[in-house]
């Protein structure tokens, strides 16, 4: 594997960000010495039983922890609730507005040298680029948008709900239902991937039948 496949610049994030960002794929002590060497943000994932006192020597701090939630159509539960459906026709710029402010979970929201508003356009992006491709799910209540589901070859890549529908026991239903959707286009398995602080997001998958792997610890560095 060359230098520039071990340190993997990531440009959709510079163009959140405004500077360069790399991920590093093997967290050997001198890779990590290497990127000191060059300004950006780094990020380096590791398993949480790992040895990090390289990445404590060279600067690395944690940020979070991520989990994945997966599940076959056979362990899924089906919740129905007749004014709960979803479209693919949903405007983006009504999804985008529930984007905000919605993924302080997230490991950018939690880095302090991120800006808030940096870590919001960088979802931003990501969800517009989704929905050109025809990947997002409107999550819709009574007619109205009330949160979606972005999704990328069986996996759960963004989800949100609007503030004004959160906390009313409505997500398992549609989630639910996008998920049996996915099953019944063909996909053996759905996943996900969340931080392990996000409880009630845990909980939900948990609600639906999912089971959690793949723990994963994530550092990272910023070089000015």
């Amino acid at each position: 594997m060359s230098l520039r496949e071990k340190i993997r610049p990531t440009p959709w994030d510079k163009v959140a960000f405004g500077f360069d960002c790399f991920e590093i794929v093997d967290p050997d002590p001198e890779l990590l010495k290497k990127a000191l060497t060059t300004p950006g943000h780094y990020t380096v994932k590791v398993d949480p039983l790992a040895d990090k006192s390289s990445l404590h020597q060279y600067g690395f701090y944690y940020c979070d922890t991520l989990i994945e939630p997966w599940c076959t159509a056979d362990r899924l539960m089906d919740f129905a609730h007749e004014r709960v459906s979803f479209s693919t026709n949903v405007p983006v710029e009504a999804i985008v507005e529930i984007c905000h402010n919605a993924f302080f979970y997230g490991r950018f929201h939690r880095d302090f040298n991120i800006d808030s508003k940096q870590a919001d356009a960088r979802y931003e992006n990501w969800l517009r680029e989704l929905h050109r491709a025809g990947k997002v799910y409107g999550l819709l209540f009574e007619g109205n948008v009330a949160g979606f589901i972005a999704h990328s070859g069986g996996k759960l890549v963004l989800h949100a709900m609007s503030p004004a529908y959160r906390g009313k026991g409505l997500a398992r239903f549609f989630w639910s239902k996008v998920c049996r959707q996915l099953f019944d286009q063909g996909h053996a398995e759905i996943q996900s991937s969340i931080s392990f602080v996000n409880m009630a997001v845990i909980n939900l998958y948990a609600a639906l039948g999912f089971r959690f792997r793949k723990p994963t610890d994530v550092y990272h560095r910023m070089v000015p």
